[in-house]
């Protein structure tokens, strides 16, 4: 039950990507190819080098690695043969989307089927009167709304990269965006999932309707990681786009006062539709880059959004800068028009490319913390930054406790992006330490793997690996992501002791 890895995971060294393995077999991929070009076009068989290369990471791109072939199935019926392939010769499948993803978790394997679903990008249809949209995997999370507006429908959850990013990957990673405190996770918006098993067989998670009889296995089958089935068509819901939306943005003297403005806001029972932080070193980068109006002589701001009928949304800025003032807050700016609401969020939107403007390279992390926490967990990260001599800029779904530190480093520097690795390794293991957890939205991956072992118990991990087994028994899909292996656990723990910590620390339980 236990051995539903990939060799990859046990290889993989334990802070950064393990060097490049020796050419795959030629003949191997001959052979593997050669069935699957029985069931497609020879344009979506993919085997030269130069074909691959484009497939060889997602957006944590310090991983990298050619798959044995690519495929671009066109539907469900090339991609459910492409399935059977894999499991008749025992070959993995890694399913890929926009490839934005933060955690490693469309790496490719180098003895693997990397399938792509870049061609499973059509909206099939939309219902205003049941608010709910029918897209396939490869449609953009921005294109939804673009295409439901002249309802005056919406999209809720909204990534970062919402303009790239796609709804199948969204899904299997379970996306948030800044909107998310309000309006939840992809796994509170989808109603209704179709995939693939290894086997080739559809299967449908969710309804049509409202609730579905059974276990849920929508929920499950969301964040999953693509370890149980490939997403071939999602179902989501729509909401009535609000009639008014204002932002409040607040500048703090430091960052502890604007974590715990954070708290203070949700305390006072205001559910804002948005609260984000930035800090310093990030608001300044994004000024710089977009222009949106930041105030840079602030060690933090605040962006605080209220939606609703213009009476609630009036009512409530009132309640947010009267809180804010009381725990600190120096400054205020609130969105005159929805043109200044829009030029706020810009500056949120773009911070990770913003950032990367100001080094050569920036590693992001996605940790979640209880809100009371913030101010504890910030002041350890800056700590840390000083004990590591990396510099590290906050930007995160503050509402929300979603931190994403973004690590600057040069990758060109000698052992410094493994300096890098073990910094974000302690700043999730922090996150446990306080009783959140190593992710909120970007998926494990291969990215966070050692932590899981410090975020779940031996029997914890044996129950994942029995999931696991129940939907995909020759283990397949996905393999070496998201759930390591206990050899895996074991090895970790000898190195945190080699480092003087202690193996597992007993940590909180919630």
């Amino acid at each position: 039950m236990l051995s539903y890895g990939h060799p990859l995971q046990d290889a993989h060294r334990m802070t950064a990507p393990a060097p490049a393995k020796a050419a795959p077999d030629a003949a191997r991929r001959d052979a593997v190819a050669g069935r699957l070009a029985a069931h497609l076009p020879v344009h979506a068989v993919l085997t030269a080098a130069e074909d691959l290369r484009p497939y060889e990471c997602d957006g944590l791109s310090a991983y990298r690695r050619e798959p044995l072939v690519a495929v671009l199935p066109a539907d469900e019926g090339e991609a459910a043969a492409i399935l059977r392939v894999a499991r008749e010769t025992g070959t993995p499948v890694v399913a890929r989307g926009s490839g934005t993803g933060l955690s490693g978790g469309a790496l490719p394997l180098e003895d693997g089927i990397l399938l792509s679903l870049g061609k499973f990008n059509r909206i099939l249809g939309v219902d205003p009167l049941a608010r709910t949209c029918r897209a396939l995997p490869g449609v953009r999370n921005a294109q939804i709304t673009e295409a439901v507006a002249p309802h005056g429908l919406y999209y809720a959850p909204d990534p970062s990269s919402q303009i790239a990013c796609s709804i199948g990957g969204n899904v299997a990673e379970n996306s948030g965006g800044v909107h998310c405190l309000k309006y939840g996770l992809t796994v509170h918006n989808i109603q209704k999932v179709r995939a693939l098993t290894i086997e080739g067989d559809a299967v449908e998670f969710g309804s049509d309707a409202l609730d579905a009889p059974g276990y849920d296995l929508l929920a499950l089958a969301t964040g999953s990681e693509g370890l149980l089935a490939v997403i071939t068509e999602v179902t989501v819901k729509l909401l009535p786009k609000p009639q008014v939306a204002q932002v409040v943005m607040a500048s703090f003297p430091d960052v502890e006062k604007a974590g715990d403005a954070v708290a203070a806001v949700i305390g006072a029972g205001i559910v804002p539709a948005g609260l984000e932080m930035m800090d310093r070193m990030a608001t300044a980068a994004v000024e710089d880059y977009v222009h949106a109006g930041y105030d840079l002589t602030a060690e933090a701001i605040l962006l605080c959004e209220s939606d609703g009928t213009p009476e609630e949304v009036a009512e409530e800025i009132a309640k947010i800068t009267e809180v804010m003032r009381a725990a600190g807050s120096t400054a205020f700016a609130v969105s005159s028009s929805e043109a200044e609401r829009l030029k706020f969020w810009s500056g949120r939107k773009a911070a990770f490319p913003a950032v990367g403007r100001i080094s050569p390279d920036y590693y992001c992390i996605d940790g979640s913390i209880p809100r009371g926490t913030l101010a504890k967990v910030l002041r350890r990260i800056e700590e840390l930054s000083a004990e590591y001599g990396l510099r590290c800029a906050n930007v995160f779904h503050a509402g929300d406790g979603n931190l994403h530190p973004l690590i600057l480093y040069d990758a060109n520097v000698p052992g410094e992006l493994e300096k890098t690795e073990e910094y974000a390794g302690a700043i999730l293991e922090l996150c446990i330490e306080v009783g959140g957890t190593i992710t909120g939205e970007h998926g494990v991956g291969v990215e966070k793997i050692n932590q899981m072992c410090v975020q779940f118990r031996p029997a914890e991990i044996a129950q994942f690996h029995a999931v696991k087994a129940a939907f995909d028994p020759p283990g397949l899909l996905n393999p070496g992501k998201a759930v390591p292996t206990l050899n895996r656990c074991a090895e970790y723990g000898r190195m945190r002791v080699s480092r003087g910590q202690l193996p597992f620390p007993d940590l909180p339980r919630f």
